[in-house]
């Protein structure tokens, strides 16, 4: 099916289909009323998933994790089925702390942190500003840099323009509910989904509430901060690079690389910017062999 009416994520109506549901539970904190998903035992370990993703984008490797860890996934902030704003709204140093303390409220200490795309600078802002004190950070095509600075010109005041315009959340859902133009947008990260891993986005980018929290976040955010503190990072740092990937270039992981001291980088050959969905098994084997190299 190619068209669907826009409609708001609703847990009494979405939660039973949703993937790993059987491990959800919502946690209040501070002004958020979060979506975590919790399984495994041993271990801490967190997955922090990108921008417009969700808990969804683990489905397939949370559990294979969870084989060795006790594996913690929440919806971000303006994401999914997590609701309300942290103070500060949606920029990048406030989500890291609402992260922080949402583990903190949860006990998670010393946990391995996973993060993708987006998910990656989350997880490294929280090491820095102390919120957060990690084994190590697996970076997934983490998105570590600003854009060019060409880019840069164009895209933050376009993105802080749209944030401002009444009914752009409902507009841009109205062009994703044809199945067709998310196809599109998926294909154009170089990965390849199966159809249910391209359902569960549709459903997504069919909330206007999920689209506005995506747009604002993507108004807010600025990694020029981050990219300038990344050599203080002192924790080990794993990045996990799609050679296909289309959305962060891989030739970036090089520039972190010689940033951050002891970093390791590993090219998946094939896959994209969504590779942990493409191929779970093979990010999982990649993340257990490099824990295994923890002090």
């Amino acid at each position: 099916m190619d068209f669907a009416e826009l409609a708001e994520l609703d847990w009494l109506h979405d939660g039973p289909g949703w993937p790993l549901s059987a491990h959800s539970r919502f946690v209040t904190v501070g002004t958020l009323r979060w979506h975590v998903q919790q399984c495994g035992t041993g271990p801490h370990l967190v997955l922090l998933h990108g921008t417009g993703s969700s808990t969804h984008s683990w489905a397939g490797l949370a559990p294979l994790l969870a084989r060795h860890w006790t594996v913690s996934s929440m919806d971000l902030p303006g994401h999914g089925f997590t609701s309300g704003r942290p103070a500060g709204g949606l920029t990048l140093p406030a989500i890291a702390a609402a992260v922080a303390a949402l583990l903190a409220e949860l006990s998670v200490r010393s946990p391995l942190l996973v993060g993708h795309s987006a998910g990656a600078a989350i997880a490294v802002r929280a090491t820095l500003d102390g919120g957060i004190e990690p084994r190590g950070i697996v970076s997934l095509n983490g998105a570590l840099l600003p854009f060019s600075p060409m880019l840069a010109l164009l895209f933050a005041p376009l993105a802080r323009a749209l944030a401002l315009l009444p009914g752009t959340a409902t507009l841009f859902s109205r062009r994703a509910r044809h199945r067709s133009a998310l196809q599109r947008l998926i294909d154009s990260t170089g990965s390849t989904l199966p159809p249910e891993g391209v359902d569960r986005y549709w459903r997504l980018v069919r909330s206007p509430r999920h689209v506005a929290g995506v747009i604002e976040m993507m108004a807010h955010w600025d990694l020029a901060p981050l990219a300038r503190e990344l050599r203080l990072l002192r924790v080990p740092l794993l990045q996990v690079v799609g050679s296909s990937d289309c959305t962060v270039p891989p030739e970036q992981a090089t520039e972190v690389a010689a940033q951050v001291a002891g970093a390791r980088t590993v090219m998946l050959e094939g896959l994209g910017h969504l590779a942990h969905e493409e191929d779970p098994a093979r990010v999982a084997r990649e993340i257990e062999h490099w824990a295994g190299t923890l002090p």
